[in-house]
């Protein structure tokens, strides 16, 4: 199975995207993106990331990407000072046009999630990341993308939108990607556990099989381990055992069957391995801090709040 894809899709992941934008000397852009995960890729000249977690500016040249692995408000301007130029907000109600104007071009999109507790692979995400240009050569699928997208960004052709979203999809999966290649060598961790073949066909079936009554005698008969073999390599690098895990993966999927059908309660408990509604109300509650009623209650009553952007699932 893909387990990135199903966990993106487990993490409730949306993307919403803000296209091409042009920053101008006179003006910087805020960006409102709580409960995210998002990129800018820069097109043309220089520009400034201001953000909270940020202690100076990120300089962004042609070329480079910045990722956001934890959501927040920021700012993007052509100055290193944040408060050289007024600032403008980015529309979250639409996509705003790319009419060119002089300045910084900059192509930008965000993933939200609000599946929370979050999956262990966002909790360790970095607050930022960037990747300079020439860590993506152009004969590289990362570099590929880039400048298909920086190509297809600058025009006015039929299909358009359609193509620039399409690749920002294959722009951020290629991001998570990487950034899964460099925090597996950090020794613990989701990154790193994955990197274990066994490991990661034992997290592979919980995904897979979220309602099957695991046992670590039956997970570690699965990978062809022993029952402390497999209990040991986990611990050693997701931090945590097979079981804990199993517990975050039917909390996940929980809340994607809470707010993505109209399964009831007993049908979503039976779909993530409970036998009965009360059990998983129990755990659920447990771990979320709200009963599965009250979590589809309030995801319902915040699909049009600010924060929240209306946008296209991303595909799985």
């Amino acid at each position: 199975m893909d387990l990135l894809s199903e966990l993106m899709a487990d993490a409730g992941l949306v993307r919403r995207v803000f296209d091409q934008r042009w920053l101008t000397p006179e003006r910087a852009v805020r960006f409102p993106c709580d409960r995210s995960v998002g990129f800018h890729v820069v097109l043309e000249g220089v520009v400034f990331v201001h953000a909270p977690a940020l202690v100076q500016p990120l300089r962004l040249e042609a070329g480079d990407i910045a990722v956001m692995g934890r959501g927040c408000v920021h700012v993007l301007s052509t100055h290193v000072s944040p408060d050289a130029v007024p600032i403008a907000s980015i529309p979250t109600d639409r996509t705003p046009d790319s009419t060119r104007t002089n300045g910084v071009a900059v192509v930008s999109g965000a993933y939200q999630l609000w599946n929370a507790p979050l999956h262990p692979f966002f909790a360790e995400l970095p607050e930022w990341f960037v990747l300079p240009a020439d860590r993506a050569p152009g004969l590289d699928p990362l570099g590929l993308t880039v400048a298909m997208l920086a190509d297809e960004a600058r025009r006015d052709a039929l299909g358009r939108q359609t193509v620039v979203h399409g690749l920002l999809d294959v722009l951020f999966t290629y991001l998570m990607r990487e950034i899964v290649a460099r925090r597996g060598q950090t020794g613990a961790g989701w990154s790193h556990a994955v990197s274990d073949p066994h490991v990661r066909k034992a997290v592979a079936h919980m995904h897979d099989e979220p309602a099957r009554a695991w046992t670590l005698e039956a997970l570690a008969g699965a990978v062809g381990l022993s029952r402390s073999v497999l209990a040991e390599r986990f611990r050693e690098v997701m931090r945590d055992t097979p079981l804990a895990y199993l517990r975050v993966v039917r909390m996940q999927r929980a809340m994607r069957l809470l707010v993505e059908s109209d399964r009831t309660l007993e049908q979503v408990a039976n779909a993530v391995g409970y036998q009965d509604a009360f059990g998983f109300s129990k755990a659920f509650k447990r771990a979320v801090g709200v009963s599965p009623g009250d979590y589809r209650r309030r995801d319902a009553a915040e699909r049009d709040v600010p924060w929240r952007f209306r946008a296209g699932a991303v595909p799985s």
